[in-house]
């Protein structure tokens, strides 16, 4: 019985190191392009609200707001108000770096 109980925890281990290997490249693997969000402009720059694509796009962009914030030349679009409207409806809260 005890032999078993090993094996399943060793199982269970060897799961999820690998589903976090997964989750690193997949992480990795996001092209971080501000470019990639021109879909979100009209909605920055107006009360419109965010197309699907916008929201799609910065559920992708997600991992790479961090940087956004950091670079002195993105940081002020990032920080905008429509950009924080746009972020908080799509679900994609500004991350706190």
């Amino acid at each position: 019985m005890m032999k078993k109980v090993s094996v399943v925890c060793a199982v269970v281990v060897v799961v999820a190191l690998l589903l976090a290997e997964v989750s690193f490249f997949k992480a990795e693997a996001v092209n971080c392009s501000p470019v990639e969000l021109s879909s979100c402009l009209g909605a920055i720059t107006s009360n419109s609200p965010p197309s699907g694509a916008c929201c799609q796009k910065l559920k992708e962009q997600k991992p790479c707001l961090c940087g956004y914030l950091k670079n002195p030349s993105l940081r002020p679009y990032v920080n905008s108000p429509g950009a924080k409207r746009v972020t908080a409806s799509c679900g994609v809260p500004l991350p706190k770096c």
